[in-house]
């Protein structure tokens, strides 16, 4: 292992070394157009270029986000919306992959199936609203289904999709030396997929709150979506933005481990 560096040729040094500057830029550029972003927001509102009322500004947020979270109300409704949203990602995750297992292990269901899955991606998903509700209640149940109906759907067609891309010379390859459809699966396609599960997951994370705060819209009292409808009945528009932004920061965390469970995964699968 000490003598590994050494193989490198210069050349090659040089590129790593690129790479890493190239990846250190890229990020103090991302927080600098944030930065630039956030000072231009709080100047126009400073100067009256904008109407605070309307539009808010970063420090009308910042003390309504130290309001709400020294009264415990941000990490409730914040922890509420993470659950149902975590429960959603899971569910429709999972059942969207078996799903898809099951239709492309017997091409009948795939043929007879597929048109009505298209159908459901392309149907609106707050149109089901109303039934979900009148279904399952109001509450946590209808949220989660709602964040269900969104993610599974996603995870089916992706997948099925993978799976239907795989090298079929190479499953060709496999029958001719006598292995079944479970071996086809869990030999080939299934680890040929494993890009296409960790993209899948990552779509995921942002349907899986789409679906939530849909949820939230419609039938809650509690969570983050409650409470940006709550902000907008009163016109609390600082409530509103706040609530936007820890919004984006939960997704953007999830995405994040999201992302590191991609790269172990993917370092796992080529060892």
């Amino acid at each position: 292992m000490k003598n590994a560096k050494q193989t490198f040729t210069r050349e090659h040094l040089l590129y790593l070394k690129k790479l890493r500057t190239k990846k250190i830029l890229v990020h103090v550029t991302q927080v600098g157009v944030l930065l630039f972003i956030l000072a231009l927001w709080e100047l126009a509102a400073h100067l009256q270029w904008i109407d605070v009322f309307i539009m808010s500004c970063p420090s009308r947020i910042w003390l309504t986000l130290i309001e709400i979270s020294q009264g415990g109300t941000l990490w409730k409704h914040a922890g509420i919306s993470t659950l149902e949203t975590l429960a959603g990602f899971a569910i429709g995750t999972s059942l969207g992959y078996i799903i898809a297992v099951i239709l492309w292990w017997n091409n009948f269901l795939k043929d007879v199936f597929e048109p009505y899955v298209v159908v459901l991606n392309s149907l609106p998903k707050i149109a089901l609203g109303p039934i979900i509700i009148i279904w399952v209640g109001t509450g946590k149940a209808s949220i989660i289904t709602m964040a269900v109906l969104i993610s599974v759907v996603i995870t089916t067609i992706t997948i099925l999709n993978g799976f239907a891309e795989t090298d079929k010379e190479k499953a060709l390859l496999l029958r001719s030396m006598g292995a079944n459809r479970l071996q086809i699966f869990t030999k080939l396609v299934a680890p040929a997929n494993v890009p296409t599960l960790m993209a899948t997951l990552k779509i995921n994370v942002g349907m899986s709150w789409i679906g939530t705060i849909m949820g939230e819209y419609l039938a809650s009292k509690e969570g983050l979506g409650y409470l940006l409808v709550y902000g907008s009945q009163v016109f609390r528009l600082d409530l509103v933005m706040t609530c936007t932004i820890v919004l984006c920061a939960l997704a953007g965390v999830m995405y994040a481990i999201v992302a590191v469970l991609e790269k172990v995964v993917v370092k796992n699968f080529n060892h």
